[in-house]
């Protein structure tokens, strides 16, 4: 199978992600995983991991900011934490992190491997020249702060790492894939894509085969010493550009999130969202006696399994749009709207209890999800609703129903007309818990 890689660009946010969702984005994102190795197999996790626009998908269906930086490192935390337990049952272990976690990932590695049977030694060489690559080898103004590796017993492994540029304030994040890997400085990637944002040094093309070799030669002919000397003699000479890429060049999966905070109509295909949604109301009643298992699922929590269906067994092209997917638990920062907590609790305890079922056996309740993600896309075609604006209103609106939090607290419900935003700030902060 081809190699899957990719990149994205995001907004650089900082902040940090709050324990009431980080909580449920450990559980939500383990059970996940747990469905898809149930269904498809190790492989196929990492495969999805290696996508862009899955991984922000699956970012946006557990609450996190849909757009921006941050998604990268709390997915990468959540799995990390709720895998850990499971490591020895799927055969996963994610390594790595941001900062000084990412620091620890050979050692890591060499202690899973000396558990496991795999060579750790040999993967904590490629974790670090995979983050060389994307450093040092392939100079495109993003300093590399997060790296994430997460490897299977078999030896195969994906990497997520992600680098920032302070001035442009974006965040540039890299997808890696063992299967298919031949070389690591021998145009490893499937291509370097993206905006132009100045020119980018790529010793990794198989064209500056030359250029490394006269690196090498001259630092062991000459010394750093004389390197230095000959080119602060050279600092004014004019510098060739780097010739054209290959028009047979492949072009990887390139991801670029839009800097609006708010989510738009023109951030989601309506089709898509549509057929989530007649899926929803149509498949729903049928299937409750497989996916009501859990006391005080209804309508609502049938609507976000449908998207999180999606996000187990859609297609790479279904998840261009990654702002749909945070319809289906809203995002901490109140956007799309607050996280429903009682709906994201709903939607867990749901897929808990079909991959436990499966484990014994019973896939009715994992084949009632397939059946919403197939009858998604079969309505897509001739279904209709709401607009994207409508339904997010509607969801604000019912809010305090489900349990609505965000970083500014549990939401209230909504103050009268003629009460102004001065009553609805009182009331957020008196539903606010310690």
């Amino acid at each position: 199978m081809t190699r899957r890689a990719g990149s994205a660009d995001l907004p650089l946010h900082g902040g940090r992600v709050p324990r009431w969702l980080a909580d449920r984005m450990t559980r939500l994102g383990a059970v996940m995983a747990q469905a898809i190795v149930h269904e498809y197999g190790r492989d196929e996790l990492l495969r999805r991991l290696a996508h862009p626009f899955w991984f922000q998908s699956f970012g946006a269906v557990m609450g996190m900011d849909w757009h921006s930086s941050g998604i990268t490192t709390s997915v990468i935390g959540a799995l990390k934490r709720g895998l850990a337990p499971l490591s020895g049952e799927l055969g996963i272990h994610v390594c790595g992190g941001r900062g000084r976690h990412s620091r620890a990932t050979p050692g890591e590695l060499v202690a899973i491997g000396e558990r496991v049977g795999f060579d750790g030694n040999a993967l904590a060489g490629a974790s670090r020249l995979v983050a060389k690559v994307d450093s040092a080898a392939v100079q495109d103004g993003f300093d590399l702060y997060l790296h994430g590796f997460i490897v299977s017993d078999d030896g195969h492994w994906v990497v997520v790492q992600q680098g920032m540029n302070g001035e442009r304030k974006q965040a540039r994040r890299y997808h890696w894939l063992s299967e298919d890997l031949k070389s690591f400085v021998d145009d490893p990637h499937a291509a370097v894509e993206g905006p132009g944002q100045g020119r980018i040094v790529n010793l990794a093309d198989r064209r500056a085969q030359a250029s490394r070799n006269a690196q090498v030669e001259l630092l062991g002919s000459l010394g750093p010493d004389r390197i230095a000397r000959e080119w602060s003699r050279l600092g004014a000479a004019p510098v060739t550009p780097p010739a054209a890429a290959s028009p047979q060049l492949e072009l990887m999966p390139h991801l670029a999130m839009p800097d609006h905070h708010d989510v738009r109509g023109c951030d989601v295909v309506t089709r898509r969202l549509h057929g989530n949604l007649a899926a929803a109301a149509a498949n729903g009643p049928r299937d409750f006696t497989e996916l009501l298992q859990v006391p005080g699922v209804g309508a609502r929590t049938v609507r976000a399994l449908a998207m999180v269906a999606e996000v187990l067994h859609g297609a790479p092209c279904r998840f261009t749009d990654p702002a749909r997917f945070s319809l289906a638990h809203g995002g901490k920062d109140r956007h799309p709207f607050p996280v429903p907590t009682r709906v994201y609790d709903r939607t867990i305890g749901v897929l808990k209890s079909a991959v436990q079922s499966a484990k014994l056996g019973r896939e009715e309740q994992l084949q009632a999800l397939k059946r919403l993600d197939d009858q998604a896309r079969r309505l897509e075609r001739h279904a209709t609703g709401p607009s994207v604006e409508a339904l997010i209103d509607e969801e604000r609106r019912q809010s305090h129903v489900f349990g609505g939090r965000s970083v500014f607290g549990w939401e209230p419900p909504p103050a009268r007309a003629d009460a102004g935003e001065g009553a609805v700030a009182q009331q957020r902060t008196a539903m606010r818990k310690p």
